[in-house]
């Protein structure tokens, strides 16, 4: 039997591209480099420099609808896109136009052109991945919470549903679907719902199911405590050691979990620690948001964010807390996250951020301007891009921010991909 860590280094090594290594320990992608980013349906192409730290704005192209999430396809020439009408959050009215679409992306420049005509999807999806071979695409649905998986025609473009014969237990409030490295294992992150004052609490979970070419089957419930005071919202898997790193969206906080042997996932969490500097110090809602696993699996990554307001002379201002990237080091041999840093990322609600394959760069995306205080006076703080050096230890250096107008659209999702 080939060994896991073995295996993993092969997956990872099967889609990269010509690289040279790093001092990082990371990798040099020998192509270019594109960023994309949506304010609202268009769709923003900006070439990257990494050794300069700068993002430089090309071509927009405008889709149906406001953009929801993206995935590249694994050979980085066409880029699939979850479109939709309707807004985000619990109280959202209801949407009439989601799709489910396919870019090609031109090799060398990175520009982008509709491929294909795109597929209708029956609620508003909020994330998207392809399986490793890029043979089908996983979409999950928030409300009602739902797993979906849909072919990739052999011209790239997506194709019809897989029906599934086995009942597919979505959980409540899915917001992630990933397939495990070895392509055996589908895992949904369920994020449940906070309790308030009306409502109870709705529990969270991951769920995972045994994959195979579009099949899901012999689904599972990973829920600490029955779901109570878990939240999660995304994961990320180690490139060699068969750990999964989660953020918990409404505790605040870092999972770890394993992958047996036989490409399960062990249901009892590893470790648990906490993502915000300040954890005591109450003054808006706190989320935890995206995480990233560093492309030398030495560091972690995950996004703190807050954005309520409160009225201060008729203008709704943000009632303070913590935005920004906490950095954590992997332990190499139990998988425990240590922090190293706290750091701003210099706007409000990071809602997502990318490391490039080199791991030499970090930009994080904020996805609406918002007022707020400085001093006896009142700011806007823009949208933008905020473009961070990660050095050899795994630290953040904040480089440069591109403030963006999004007028009454937002910033929802931002990626780069090597072209």
């Amino acid at each position: 039997m080939i060994d896991r860590r073995v295996f993993l280094s092969a997956v990872a090594g099967s889609i990269a591209f010509s690289t040279s290594t790093t001092a990082l320990g990371g990798t040099v992608p020998s192509r270019r480099l594109a960023l994309y980013a949506n304010v609202g349906a268009d769709l923003v192409h900006y070439d990257v420099d990494v050794e300069a730290m700068t993002l430089t704005q090309r071509e927009t192209l405008t889709l149906p609808d406001s953009v929801q999430y993206a995935w590249p396809h694994r050979s980085r020439r066409f880029l699939y896109i979850a479109t939709s009408n309707q807004s985000p959050g619990n109280g959202a009215a209801k949407g009439n136009s989601h799709h489910l679409l396919a870019l090609r992306i031109e090799e060398g420049s990175g520009a982008l052109t509709p491929h294909g005509a795109p597929v209708a999807l029956p609620t508003r999806p909020i994330h998207l991945s392809t399986d490793i071979p890029s043979e089908n695409i996983l979409i999950a649905f928030n409300k009602p919470s739902a797993l979906r998986v849909y072919r990739i025609n052999d011209d790239f473009t997506p194709g019809e549903e897989v029906r599934q014969f086995d009942p597919v237990d979505a959980g409540i409030y899915a917001h992630q679907a990933r397939v495990t490295p070895d392509n055996r294992r589908a895992i949904l992150v369920t994020r449940g719902n906070e309790g308030t004052a009306t409502h109870a609490e709705e529990p969270g979970a991951i769920k995972v199911f045994d994959y195979h070419r579009g099949a899901l089957a012999n689904g599972m419930s990973i829920a600490p405590d029955g779901g109570r005071n878990f939240g999660p919202r995304h994961l990320d898997f180690h490139p060699t050691e068969p750990w999964i790193f989660l953020s918990i969206e409404t505790q605040n906080e870092v999972g770890v979990f394993r992958m047996l042997p036989d490409g399960r996932v062990d249901p009892e969490l590893l470790f648990r620690t906490g993502t915000l500097a300040e954890p005591g110090r109450h003054r808006a809602r706190q989320a935890a948001g995206a995480i990233h696993v560093h492309p030398n699996g030495r560091f972690l990554y995950v996004a703190n964010r807050a954005e309520q307001t409160e009225e201060a002379g008729g203008v709704q201002v943000f009632k303070g807390g913590e935005n920004g990237i906490t950095v954590y080091e992997i332990d190499g041999l139990t998988g425990q996250p240590k922090p190293l840093q706290h750091v701003e990322s210099h706007g409000i609600h990071p809602r997502t951020f990318h490391i490039d394959p080199s791991g030499r760069m970090l930009v994080a995306e904020h996805n609406l301007p918002v007022t707020v205080r400085d001093g006896d006076r009142l700011r806007v703080v823009a949208a933008g891009l905020s473009v961070f050096r990660i050095g050899d230890d795994g630290r953040l250096k904040f480089i440069r921010k591109y403030d963006i107008d999004t007028g009454n659209r937002s910033m929802f999702w931002m990626g780069m991909v090597p072209v």
